[in-house]
């Protein structure tokens, strides 16, 4: 289980706690934030990417593959249409073979955040 406290006195900013971890949220300037921390969008592309980069270097770590650093750039978009996407960009830092990456392709598909996010979900919602 996951969960996270959001908290608005008062414009677009959000503070954020998760176990004890606090963290802001809010829109850019243009769209009537004020800019104080990474908009809701750009905090669920940090999520994807972390749960990329961690579940790779797990992944290694038990094989006795060094990866080096691993970067991670997922770019939400929405289409005129309406539809939207994830683009995620996965760097690593030393080498590999191409086994090696055709696993570690094969990995990041089937991380817990990207599995969620590829599959529809409920979401129930209760106003107290």
């Amino acid at each position: 289980m996951a969960k996270a406290l959001t908290v608005s006195e008062a414009g677009l900013a959000q503070a954020i706690t998760a176990r004890q971890h606090h963290m802001t949220a809010d829109e850019p300037i243009p769209a009537g934030g004020t800019d104080t921390g990474p908009a809701p969008y750009e905090v669920l592309m940090a999520a994807l990417g972390a749960c990329s980069s961690a579940t790779l270097r797990l992944y290694a770590d038990r094989k006795g593959w060094t990866l080096g650093r691993i970067e991670v750039l997922c770019v939400f978009a929405r289409d005129d249409a309406g539809v939207e996407s994830i683009h995620r960009t996965a760097k690593l830092g030393a080498p590999l073979g191409e086994e090696q990456r055709a696993r570690l392709a094969e990995i990041i598909e089937k991380t817990p955040v990207t599995k969620t996010l590829k599959r529809s979900m409920t979401i129930t919602t209760e106003f107290v």
